[in-house]
């Protein structure tokens, strides 16, 4: 378990801006289900999308997206994990492989997060932030995430990472226009 509390070049919670919002947001409450709560609210409603809110600026490190309020799902969840960890609650990365079109080819990686509760166990949760058509809920034991698997192609990777997959770094740091991280999105090779 000890890989999911750790900080990391990516979940950098040992940065003094992300532990003092940790702190804050953790303030006055008790138990991991209130406080893992309480910081997916924030990440999936105080983030913005950079796609969503056409805010041309690329974020990877938690620090970065904290300090920016934006980020794509994969930084998002990258902020998500560093808030939990630095809580003392156990986080990771997952991914879902999904179709870019709503059907059919293309397909990308959408990054989400994993946290251990005690009274759940290992519980998904996707702060990508909500719109028309996306309705992402933090709601133990059941999972109420932004995208459904529809197609046989589509699917949940298995495994929780403690780290995000180097593609999704390779695509964050070569790019700092959102338009060109949407024409490269990361997916499965």
């Amino acid at each position: 378990m000890s890989e999911y509390l750790r900080p990391s070049k990516y979940i950098d919670f040992d940065d003094e801006v992300v532990r003092a919002k940790a702190a804050a947001l953790a303030a006055g409450l008790h138990g991991d289900l209130v406080i893992a709560e309480t910081c997916y609210k924030f990440v999936r409603d105080e983030i913005r999308h950079s796609w969503d809110y056409q805010i041309n600026l690329v974020t990877c490190k938690a620090s970065d997206v904290l300090k920016k309020s934006t980020g794509y799902c994969y930084a998002k969840s990258h902020l998500l994990a560093a808030l939990l960890r630095a809580s003392g609650i156990p986080s990771g990365l997952c991914y879902q492989r999904l179709s870019v079109c709503d059907s059919g080819a293309p397909y990308c990686l959408h990054g989400l997060n994993v946290v251990f509760l005690k009274g759940y166990g290992w519980y998904r949760c996707d702060p990508r932030g909500n719109k028309a058509g996306i309705n992402a809920q933090f709601n133990p034991p059941h999972e109420v995430l932004a995208f459904p698997i529809r197609e046989p192609e589509e699917c949940d990777l298995s495994g929780i990472w403690a780290e995000p997959l180097p593609e999704v770094i390779d695509v964050l740091e070569r790019y700092s226009d959102i338009a060109d991280v949407l024409a490269n999105l990361p997916g499965l090779t």
